[in-house]
């Protein structure tokens, strides 16, 4: 019903369109722009669930395709389609942006118009990602990403803003210069920008070693991976909530993408030469900054080193497929590292949007987000409490949520390659306790602390909704894993086909 339907197009241009008119519209009637701002966003998540509910998972092969050529000169193509790997991403990106939209409602004052503007045209960039199939396509929604990105923590952020914004956009753009070469030499070497051909092109094994490097320079920044991951704690620390919550909701899961979509099925050769890198990277990340994540005072940092040690996770399960494949008869276990990567990075998009938005809630009330000044908020914010606790609990890897689901099928996996990796990987689950418990037992539990604690009242319905819905999606992920599991297979067994199929 829906396939014929131009939905990749809808879900990319509804919001940018919606965005200018925000913009275009102006502060003058403030509430009427976070409105139809809100109604943007909600009809975007509308339109984008036909890509769900009329999904075929049965097949690998891409669906929803649009394609028609863009510049001809150089065989640039409106390129876009969907898979199983892809569709989640897409999905989780319209959902996500309807709570940052309600998440601002009335805390931000200074440009609502602009602000909210920003996210729409983010969310349609973001989705352009996901959907894109042409190269090129590919390359100007990544580097659009980083335009409201910029602004919304430059114009929104916190005093050392420009700093930050500075830090994260010469080490995003840094990474992409690279892979921009990459994708202009397969150009001359297949003749189009067309990803799916650059999956079936030949290439020697210094030729895979350089690409894959230079698509490595982009995605480990964007993941981002231990040791170019510094510039995401300050930009957290610095963005207002929404731009933590797209940040490490959305941004991070598109450097995890770029590994399934460029990486492993353009250069398996290479990734496979060069897996015990990835895999060492991930372990530090695991291991190391999680430890670091125990030591912070400022809760979104805590939350921001989180994220980097739970992505470790992800590109852990995705490198690990190498070793898997090395023994016999254990492809079951590298399409268990691979979905397990996917699940965990659908799963840290829920639980670190609600993570970073509990930490907005307290940072409205009170003004400080240091761990020091809060104590006993259980006490004055029951339901509140209620919210945080169970969120911490799912970043702590709870069986129950979905926070469990991905570690598990990434553990699980490693035991197929390596005992030590997996008893590494498995560490997270005691030192993510360690670092999101503490923190919770600081703030939350315990006598009042003060007078601004003792002040704090619970959370409207506005915060209980947008909390609510992701609490839920949280618990039915970890709960029944499957109709996301399921619809992601057959694009995880043809991406396999395409890792184990050597190119030299």
């Amino acid at each position: 019903m829906f396939a014929d339907l131009p939905i990749l197009s809808l879900t990319i241009w509804l919001p940018i369109i919606g965005g200018i008119l925000v913009l275009a519209s102006g502060d003058r009637a403030a509430n009427a722009t976070r409105w139809t701002a809100l109604i943007v966003a909600i009809l975007t998540f509308i339109v984008s669930l036909p890509l769900y509910s009329s999904f075929d998972p049965s097949t690998a092969e891409m669906q929803f395709v649009e394609r028609s050529m863009w510049v001809s000169l150089f065989n640039i193509e409106y390129y876009l389609g969907i898979d199983g790997i892809s569709m989640p991403l897409i999905i989780l990106t319209t959902f996500i942006t309807v709570f940052v939209i309600i998440a601002g409602w009335e805390v931000i004052q200074y440009k609502p118009s602009h602000y909210m503007a920003a996210f729409l045209i983010m969310e349609g960039v973001m989705v352009g990602v996901f959907s894109a199939l042409d190269a090129m396509l590919f390359y100007v929604f990544w580097e659009a990403m980083l335009i409201p990105m910029f602004l919304i923590i430059g114009v929104w952020g916190g005093p050392n803003r420009v700093y930050a914004t500075i830090k994260f956009f010469l080490y995003t753009f840094f990474g992409s210069v690279f892979m921009l070469v990459a994708l202009i030499y397969m150009y001359f070497q297949s003749g189009s920008f067309d990803i799916l051909a650059y999956h079936d092109l030949k290439l020697g094994m210094t030729e895979q070693v350089l690409i894959f490097i230079a698509f490595l320079l982009a995605f480990a920044v964007k993941v981002p991976m231990w040791p170019v991951h510094t510039w995401l704690p300050d930009a957290h620390v610095e963005a207002p909530t929404g731009g933590s919550v797209i940040l490490a909701a959305i941004m991070l899961k598109i450097g995890g993408y770029g590994f399934l979509r460029f990486s492993l099925p353009i250069t398996p050769d290479a990734s496979n030469s060069l897996d015990w890198l990835i895999i060492a990277m991930s372990l530090i990340a695991v291991v190391y900054i999680g430890f670091v994540a125990l030591v912070q005072q400022d809760m979104k940092k805590l939350i921001a080193y989180s994220s980097i040690a739970h992505m470790g996770f992800v590109t852990l399960g995705f490198f690990i497929v190498f070793m898997i494949l090395g023994n016999q008869d254990a492809s079951g276990g590298a399409i268990l590292g691979l979905e397990g990567g996917m699940v965990q990075m659908v799963s840290h998009g829920f639980i670190s949007a609600a993570l970073f938005l509990c930490v907005g809630v307290l940072y409205d009330r009170v003004h400080s987000r240091d761990i020091s000044s809060y104590g006993g908020v259980i006490n004055t914010m029951p339901i509140f409490g209620g919210f945080m606790v169970f969120f911490a609990m799912a970043n702590a890897g709870l069986p129950g949520t979905s926070g469990f689901v991905g570690e598990f099928m990434v553990i699980l996996a490693s035991f197929r390659a390596d005992f030590w990796f997996a008893f590494l990987a498995a560490t997270t689950l005691i030192i993510g306790a360690a670092y999101t418990l503490w923190m919770v037992k600081r703030v939350m539990f315990g006598t009042v602390a003060n007078d601004n604690v003792a002040a704090l009242e619970d959370i409207n319905k506005r915060e209980f909704l947008v909390l609510g819905s992701l609490a839920l999606a949280v618990l039915v992920l970890g709960i029944w894993p499957a109709p996301l599991v399921e619809v992601m297979d057959e694009s995880i067994a043809n991406l396999l086909k395409h890792i184990t199929v050597s190119k030299l």
